[in-house]
């Protein structure tokens, strides 16, 4: 009797392209951990974007990538919100795609690609004009890609009416030849195929759970003290941007019924690029509810160091480290990398039942305190409970990391990585 063993097959250079490759959004997360793992399995990893934090010696910066530039925002004001365009409009997304085009070809020749992996631009329409590009380079070279989506345009509210349907149906995502594609939940899996008839595997976000998580240390031991704290505080953390879709108030009304001086409430990440009404809203309802809140953006970073007005800065993780427990109550996701992070680090989590949850991570078994849509005085008196039992924390925090390492590792994308480069090229089997 044989058995089949998947490899890794011959190795690749593998070019990374988003509009961005900096800072920590989910779609710069994910990638890293991928090229992370593509390059313990033998393969090259490259950059390009409109802003980049990678190496110097494996990137190619491309500012017309990035949606912030100029020309671009320009552009996209005039596709969304309204139902149809001018010939003008259309001119000046050609105008761009065109030259981003030219971009794309110099990138896969300088650094002689072999596999492309188009990180979500393929997926939802920030940058029109760079996921045309990206679709007519595939389509004029027929390079092999791994089209890696996060989140796409039926899943967010503000590109509902647009004027540009007929790229979306085109370009995002488009129906190649030797493309696979990548989702991230089963529900987006399930969508393209009932929407665009296009297959796609299911690679969830995944955490290094094969590496013990860090702890506290000589930089980070003072963290408390820095913010404010004391260490008989309760400290609980809102590791997300400040954007409507956290639903953050959900964490204030938790902390205020709560009826704890002990509990702080951190909020770790600045506000988002949707807006500042969401911002003003939440800060009055923080003074409505009297409770401490601490917005922490200037004090946590991608490294350690200080920040403009020389005082330290701390990594998120060094963040977890001193929380004893999260709030994760958004009403929408893609997968939920903050719920990950938080069960890497053994902490318990306050989680509303947003769809991904419910449908792929929940039936796994985790331990948490649910709540669904609402601060109920049931998910109060358990987040008390656990904030006081410090044995029932660490029983959790074992069942969950221990699941977190079955599911969610990087053996996980590993396998299913080596697989989409063997369908690919015909090899690995």
């Amino acid at each position: 009797m044989s058995t089949c063993i998947l490899t890794s097959g011959a190795p690749r250079r593998i070019g990374f392209i988003s509009t961005r490759f900096h800072g920590t959004d989910g779609v710069t997360l994910e990638a890293c951990k991928w090229a992370h793992i593509l390059r313990g399995m033998g393969h090259s990893c490259y950059w390009m974007g409109g802003l980049l934090a990678t190496p110097p010696e494996v990137s190619y910066l491309a500012p017309l990538a990035c949606f912030y530039h100029p020309e671009v925002t320009e552009v996209q004001n005039r596709l969304f919100g309204i139902g149809f365009r001018t010939r003008a409009v259309t001119n000046q997304i050609h105008s761009i795609k065109e030259r981003l085009k030219d971009e794309l070809y110099r990138f896969v020749e300088k650094f002689r690609l072999e596999v492309l992996i188009p990180e979500n631009i393929l997926a939802i329409p920030m940058h029109v004009p760079l996921g045309l590009a990206m679709t007519e380079v595939l389509a004029e070279t027929s390079l092999p890609a791994i089209a890696h989506h996060h989140d796409f345009s039926w899943e967010r509210e503000r590109f509902t009416l647009s004027a540009v349907n007929d790229y979306l149906q085109a370009a995002f995502p488009p129906l190649l030849h030797r493309t696979e594609h990548v989702v991230i939940n089963s529900m987006a899996q399930k969508e393209l195929a009932r929407r665009l008839g296009i297959p796609s595997t299911v690679i969830p976000n995944v955490l290094d759970f094969e590496t013990p998580p860090p702890g506290r240390d000589d930089y980070n031991a003072d963290l408390r003290r820095q913010i404010g704290l004391s260490d008989e505080d309760w400290f609980i953390l809102q590791p997300t941007r400040v954007v409507a879709r956290k639903g953050i108030e959900h964490a204030i009304e938790l902390v205020r019924r709560l009826r704890e001086p002990r509990a702080k409430l951190i909020i770790s990440h600045p506000a988002g690029d949707e807006g500042s009404a969401y911002l003003q809203m939440l800060r009055e309802r923080i003074d409505d509810a009297r409770i401490d809140v601490r917005f922490a953006a200037d004090r946590v970073g991608e490294q350690r160091g200080v920040n403009a007005g020389g005082r330290k800065v701390y990594t998120l993780f060094d963040v977890y480290v001193h929380a004893d427990l999260v709030t994760y109550p958004s009403y929408y996701e893609g997968f939920g990398n903050a719920f990950l992070e938080a069960i890497y680090v053994g902490k318990p989590v306050v989680v509303n039942t947003y769809a991904v949850y419910a449908r792929d991570i929940d039936p796994l078994g985790f331990k948490t305190i649910e709540m669904t849509q609402l601060v109920t005085n049931q998910v109060v008196e358990q987040t008390r409970t656990v904030l006081r039992d410090s044995a029932m924390r660490q029983e959790w925090a074992k069942i969950n990391y221990d699941l977190g390492l079955k599911y969610f590792s990087y053996a996980v994308a590993r396998r299913k990585l080596a697989a989409r480069l063997a369908n690919l090229f015909g090899e690995g089997v």
